[in-house]
């Protein structure tokens, strides 16, 4: 238990804790594990820190974005590693920033002695719980054509519990799929409002949304405002692990 040690509530607390680890930082309850790529990354994206009201820690990994749709196995030992730094720094659970890192979910859970949740389809089996039993779960995603049942058995979910649409083939999502420099974010707002509502009536048995890509965030609440439906996302899910690892204490009166 000395690891978690470090959680100091009041002066009084501090003076007796002996035992904390060392390290040239501390304070960063989330490890985000990300993708170099270099478009703009908008406020609600998972890879802008003022997306969050709490500090976050990024380390960077280097390969085609194609090659972790795909699982490339190749990456496993880059991400796994990227995992470890993570959490010799002291955060406190480890998050990807891509739906896709679903692929190296096991691998890195069982390299690391901290939580880990490498996607934000993490929430999928939660989520199908609330429904009733006849209803699904939307899933926009970049790649639907990387989606299968054994992609999603690294993350315990079903895929006959999914309806999957498909984003990256939109022209205002090219700027992100492409790594490109330029991004229409009014029009992207419209498309993803636009096909959310679609996909919805085509499909009533759709419960509730989940968003696969980080990059989709932003617009969750349009999405929510065109289709009346609860919207899951990568930052839905953060904040839930967040506040699982820096409970506070509560205030008030009875």
């Amino acid at each position: 238990m000395e690891k978690w040690q470090g959680y100091l509530p009041d002066v009084d607390t501090i003076r007796q804790v002996h035992h904390v680890s060392g390290s040239y930082l501390g304070g960063h309850p989330i490890g985000i594990i990300a993708v170099d790529m270099g478009y703009p990354k908008l406020p609600g994206n998972v890879v802008n820190a003022s997306t969050y009201s709490y500090p976050v820690l990024y380390k960077k990994v280097s390969f085609q974005i194609e090659q972790l749709f795909a699982g490339d196995p190749k990456l496993r030992e880059m991400i796994v590693n990227a995992a470890r730094e993570l959490a010799a720094d002291g955060v406190r659970a480890i998050v990807g920033a891509c739906g896709y890192f679903a692929h190296f979910q096991k691998d890195v859970a069982a390299a690391v002695d901290v939580p880990v949740f490498m996607s934000s389809l993490c929430q999928l089996s939660m989520i199908k719980l609330g429904l009733r039993a006849e209803q699904k779960i939307l899933v926009l995603c970049a790649s639907g054509d990387s989606f299968n049942q054994d992609f999603l058995s690294k993350v315990n979910a079903r895929m006959e519990d999914c309806i999957i649409q498909d984003v990256g083939s939109m022209e205002s999502f090219a700027g992100i799929r492409w790594d490109g420099r330029s991004l229409d974010n009014g029009k992207l707002t419209d498309d993803l409002a636009a096909l959310a509502a679609r996909a919805v009536a085509e499909h009533p048995e759709v419960g509730a949304i989940l968003l696969e890509c980080s990059d989709l965030p932003p617009y969750a609440y349009a999405i929510q405002a065109a289709t009346g439906l609860p919207v899951f996302d990568f930052i839905s899910m953060i904040d839930w692990i967040e506040k699982s690892v820096v409970q506070k204490p509560y205030f008030g009166f009875f």
